[in-house]
């Protein structure tokens, strides 16, 4: 990963102020897919949810509600949602009741 070389301060100006971040809104295709995952976890598996619309706000907010609802840990990651251990089958049964269409992805 690459440092970022901005500019904070200057002899001239004193503090330079930082930019807003504005957040990106991420657009899926219409199909929320599902896939458990190992590779690179030491064997752990997790349960990975891509292909979800909205703003990483709005992502944090839905991987709140699916921890509770799994009862275990999680994270959001580049936009995607990762759940611990196996819970494809209640991750499928949140989403569709929300009106997403919901796809079990991989083997």
């Amino acid at each position: 990963m690459k440092k970022e070389n901005r500019l904070v301060y200057s002899t001239d100006h004193g503090r330079i102020p930082e930019e807003p971040k504005t957040e990106k809104r991420r657009e899926g295709d219409g199909i929320v897919r599902i896939q458990r995952e190992t590779k690179g976890r030491k064997g752990k598996g997790v349960t990975c949810v891509r292909g979800l619309p909205g703003t990483d706000a709005e992502l944090k907010l839905l991987l709140a509600e699916l921890k509770k609802r799994c009862g275990c840990g999680g994270a959001l990651k580049d936009g995607v949602i990762e759940i611990q251990g196996d819970k494809r089958a209640e991750i499928k049964a949140l989403l569709e009741a929300r009106d997403f269409q919901v796809k079990l992805a991989g083997g």
